[in-house]
C-alpha cells in the first residue's frame, strides 16, 4: 500500500484570515488513517481554527484540504456541506438541551454515562438542568456524546483541561479502544501536551499559526509528515520558518 493511500488528510499551503490578519499558516500537512493525533497549542496558535477547518465548519481562505484525497462538498453559496463521517467536539462548548437526559435522545443515558462515570455521581446528572453543570459536568457529557457517536474521523477540542485525573485515564482508554477496535482516526487539541503525550501517536506543536515543531509520541506507526511552510505576512514579526521534517 503505497503512502497516498493511507492518507485521510492532506493540506497544501493553508492559510486562514480573518480581516487581513492571518491566523494559521501551513505549507504542507499530512495525516494518515487510524492514528492518533496530539494538536498542542497557547491560546492564539491556531490549534481550534485548524480544527474547525478539517471538521469542514469553516473554509480556509488559501490553499487546499484534501479529506480522502478529494475536497470538501460546497454547496451553491460556497459553504462546506457537513460530513457525517466527521465529528468535532469544543469539550467546553454549550450542550443542546433542557435537562441531561434529553441529551442521548434514543440512547439510554444512564447507561452511557455509567460507562464512564464510575463513582455513582451519574445518577444524579440525569435529571440536572443543562445550565446548571459544572464546565467539568459539560466537558465529560460532551466527550460522552463524542465517542458514542462513533465517527469515522472524531477531533476534540480542548481535551483533558476540564478532567480530573481518573476522569481523563477512563476517557483515555476509551478512545485507546476505539482507535485499535474501529481504525478511528482521532485529533486532540490541548494548550499543554500533558495528556496528550499518554496517547497520541504524533504530536503537533502550533506557535503564532504556525507548525513549530512536530514529535512522535507514544507509538511511532504512521505518522505525519510537515513541509516548510511560507511567510504568514503578518506585520512586523519575522520569524524563522522550521526545516522539513517528518514524524514518523
Amino acid at each position: 500500500m503505497n503512502q497516498r493511500s493511507t492518507l485521510i488528510y492532506e493540506l497544501k499551503g493553508l492559510k486562514k484570515s480573518y480581516n487581513n490578519e492571518t491566523v494559521l499558516n501551513v505549507g504542507r500537512l499530512q495525516f494518515h488513517r487510524g492514528t492518533v493525533y496530539g494538536i498542542v497549542g497557547s491560546v492564539g496558535s491556531g490549534k481550534s481554527t485548524l480544527m474547525n477547518i478539517m471538521a469542514g465548519l469553516e473554509k480556509e481562505s488559501e490553499g487546499t484540504l484534501k479529506y480522502d484525497n478529494a475536497t470538501f462538498e460546497t454547496n451553491w453559496l460556497g459553504k462546506v456541506k457537513s460530513n457525517p463521517e466527521i465529528k468535532l467536539s469544543c469539550l467546553g462548548g454549550d450542550l443542546k438541551g433542557s435537562k441531561v437526559s434529553d441529551l442521548f435522545k434514543d440512547k439510554s443515558a444512564d447507561q452511557i454515562l455509567s460507562r464512564y462515570i464510575h463513582n455513582g455521581t451519574w445518577k444524579s446528572l440525569l435529571d440536572r438542568s443543562v445550565s446548571d453543570l459544572s464546565k467539568g459536568e459539560v466537558a465529560c457529557i460532551n466527550m460522552a456524546l463524542a465517542i458514542e457517536s462513533d465517527p469515522r474521523v472524531l477531533l476534540v477540542d480542548d481535551y483533558g483541561i476540564y478532567f480530573d485525573k481518573d476522569m481523563e485515564s477512563e476517557f483515555r482508554k476509551r478512545l485507546n479502544q476505539m482507535n485499535k477496535d474501529q481504525g478511528t482516526t482521532i485529533l486532540l487539541s490541548s494548550p499543554h501536551d500533558q495528556h496528550l503525550k499518554l496517547i497520541a501517536s504524533v504530536l503537533i506543536y502550533l506557535d503564532n499559526g504556525h507548525i513549530a515543531k512536530i514529535r512522535p509520541g507514544v507509538g511511532k506507526g504512521k505518522g505525519t509528515s510537515q513541509q516548510r511552510p511560507q511567510q504568514s505576512g503578518r506585520k512586523n514579526k519575522r520569524r524563522r520558518q522550521p526545516r522539513q521534517r517528518s514524524a514518523r
